[in-house]
């Protein structure tokens, strides 16, 4: 039995959500999201709660289960609440700031990162070594943050490059005479 599966899904007071087939759509404040759900569970709406339960027992219907509630409950928080990530930049001169739809990014290299914002996401910089991604889409929040912190991971040594703010950098001794 999924633990996370079995648990449904509140709507809270604002948001709308409808479904159709096997189609979620969630309407709220911040947004529309909408889940296409695979043919191996069933979906109902019911007094404001959605319920997620499998079709038979295959490996595959106990899989699309617990990860279909977890995506629609991502849905619901992401039109109330929203997702945000915290960046955090650590070297000598290494700084970011944003300049429209574009956020630039001096990292150690001989020119300067122009990574393009992409719809959807708001990126905030209140200082220079810090990043804050933000929106209501959980996975496009989080590959935007993996994708700026592709361009210069935390190093062991020093801890220099782009780390999540609550990450830890495993650090390591330098050499030793």
């Amino acid at each position: 039995m999924s633990r996370i599966g079995k648990k449904p899904v509140a709507i809270p007071n604002g948001v709308t959500a409808t479904i159709s087939g096997q189609r979620v759509d969630v309407k709220g404040p911040k947004g529309a999201l909408s889940f296409q759900a695979t043919d191996d569970v069933d979906l109902k709406l019911e007094d404001g709660v959605i319920t997620v339960t499998p079709r038979g027992s295959s490996k595959r219907a106990r899989q699309q289960w617990g990860m279909s509630r977890s995506m629609i409950g991502n849905l619901v928080t992401g039109v109330t609440e929203g997702f945000r990530k915290e960046l955090e930049i650590n070297g000598v001169g290494y700084r970011a700031q944003v300049q429209g739809r574009t956020l630039k990014l001096a990292l150690g290299y001989s020119h300067d990162v122009d990574f393009d914002i992409p719809e959807g996401v708001q990126i905030t910089c209140p200082k220079p070594t810090e990043i804050i991604v933000e929106g209501i889409d959980r996975q496009l929040v989080g590959e935007v943050a993996a994708n700026i912190r592709k361009w210069r991971k935390p190093e062991p040594f020093k801890g220099k490059g782009v780390k999540y703010k609550d990450e830890y950098i495993f650090r390591k001794d330098g050499k030793k005479k």
